[in-house]
């Protein structure tokens, strides 16, 4: 059983928990900065496809709409949340991810426990990571690491990248180098920076030969690659100069 799931753990999925963004079809960047869940749908966007929506909009004078289902987009925080209980109640993972995020952060982890526990028997891989860290921390629940150690391999095999590095840093803790380094190369050919970095550190200390340190270059680069559009880099712009401006401003 042991060789089984290891097969599984170990082996590289074709793309990230979040998957690619319904409109364009691109894989999302593991920066979820760079993309949103709509409260309407639960549907995640790339912010490249919002932003060529938001512009459309604006210059012909629209009604600001959901870029996918093209529900009303809610204007108020109090809406957005009932949006999110809404679909919560229909058994949504995300929104009830989302849910559990918010009892998390209102001190709540018994019911933060519950609901990631409902939306990771859903598939929620964010579910799953999130239980990990519970487990970790003793919030809601009494301290398992294996348990811990489940929840962040449900979620790696499904493309997990920060369950990959927690993964990696848990074996290496341990002393078990050859499987952290498997782990820290798959989170890389996913494009994860941290991954890639474990994997040049590992490389430089013997520890990662060299061809698996080239086979990680060049699956992270092709990963980060995969995940740029002219109408991404547009959208990351108008983010930036926001943000200059509020800090202006502010």
């Amino acid at each position: 059983m042991a060789e089984i799931r290891d097969g599984k753990l170990f082996t590289k999925p074709d793309e990230s928990h979040l998957g690619e963004c319904p409109i364009c079809c691109l894989p999302h960047s593991l920066d979820e900065n760079k993309s949103g869940a709509y409260t309407c749908c639960g549907k995640r966007v790339c912010n490249g496809c919002a932003y060529a929506n938001i512009t459309r909009e604006m210059e012909q004078g629209l009604e600001q709409r959901c870029p996918y289902c093209r529900e009303p987009m809610p204007f108020t925080k109090e809406e957005a949340e009932k949006g999110i209980m809404k679909r919560a109640k229909a058994n949504d993972p995300i929104a009830l991810n989302q849910v559990g995020n918010k009892c998390e952060c209102e001190g709540d982890y018994e019911g933060s426990f519950q609901y990631y526990t409902k939306a990771a028997e859903l598939g929620d891989m964010n579910a799953h990571f999130n239980l990990s860290l519970l487990y970790d921390k003793g919030h809601g629940v009494e301290k398992d690491m294996k348990k811990k150690v489940y929840h962040l391999e449900e979620a790696a095999i499904d493309g997990h990248a920060d369950a990959r590095w927690n993964l990696g840093n848990h074996e290496g803790r341990n002393g078990r180098y050859d499987r952290a380094v498997k782990h820290w190369i798959i989170a890389a050919k996913l494009g994860f920076d941290r991954g890639f970095q474990k994997v040049k550190d590992g490389y430089a200390l013997g520890l990662v030969s060299e061809e698996d340190y080239e086979s990680a270059l060049r699956g992270h680069q092709a990963a980060v690659d995969a995940t740029k559009s002219q109408q991404r880099e547009e959208a990351c712009k108008v983010e930036f100069h926001r943000r200059n401006a509020e800090k202006y401003y502010n």
